[in-house]
């Protein structure tokens, strides 16, 4: 469907699973915590549903739900037939599920998924981490661009369909909210896209943009890193 209220809908299903499965990941780490030494599971797993459980609420979970009401209030609250450019929303949407499907599949390889912490630091993350990095990478990617095709329809939804009459101080302040929102994820994604990458070359193509060995910086990621993650909360 192109519909913006199923698709809506669908997001809004989707974020449901997913916080169903990060939540499922916090009840192992709160089962693991609830008395000092090992209970339940091995440390390394435990930094492995930390990790998956940071990405999953905050990109599975909590985004595509507040993407998913855009899709259903915002052409009507400002009178569209629909948002501006429906396949693409169609797109953004079922692009998701395989995103994630990556991410989660990364567990189940050798030497575990990523276990690093959703911020994924460098060097801890770059250097000292299991192969499954490049999977989680690319569904990182996948997920920037879902967001960055999310917004752009948003911006120009806003921009191009209101109904007549409708100036920009009549829109309600969810539509206002948004479109403030979907410029910062247009500013902001690629930034977590190029932090994320340089994490990839650092790994597995002889690159020291945070190796101090190599005259790179690993604060230098960590400003890259809430130069995204500060407009994108």
């Amino acid at each position: 469907s192109t519909n913006h209220k199923d698709i809506g809908s669908l997001y809004l299903w989707f974020s449901f699973i997913m916080f169903l499965t990060g939540g499922a990941m916090a009840m192992v780490i709160r089962a693991e915590l609830f008395q000092p030494g090992l209970q339940l599971v091995e440390p390394n797993f435990f930094h492995q549903m930390t990790t998956v459980h940071g990405l999953i609420m905050v990109f599975g979970a909590v985004m595509p739900a507040f993407t998913g009401l855009a899709n259903w209030l915002i052409p009507m609250m400002i009178g569209a037939p629909d948002m501006a450019f429906p396949r693409m929303n169609n797109w953004s949407f079922w692009i998701l599920p395989f995103a994630f499907t990556m991410l989660l599949s990364s567990l189940f390889m050798e030497g575990g998924g990523p276990n690093f912490g959703w911020t994924f630091y460098a060097p801890l993350s770059s250097t000292y981490s299991p192969d499954s990095t490049a999977l989680f990478v690319f569904a990182i990617h996948i997920m920037g661009i879902s967001s960055m095709m999310g917004a752009i329809n948003v911006i120009v939804t806003i921009v191009n369909l209101r109904a007549p009459g409708m100036t920009c101080m009549k829109l309600p302040l969810f539509v206002w909210t948004w479109l403030i929102t979907a410029i910062l994820l247009i500013a902001v994604m690629p930034v977590l896209a190029g932090a994320v990458t340089m994490v990839l070359t650092d790994k597995f193509f002889g690159t020291s943009f945070f190796d101090t060995a190599g005259g790179g910086d690993p604060v230098m990621f960590q400003h890259i890193f809430w130069f995204f993650g500060h407009p994108e909360v």
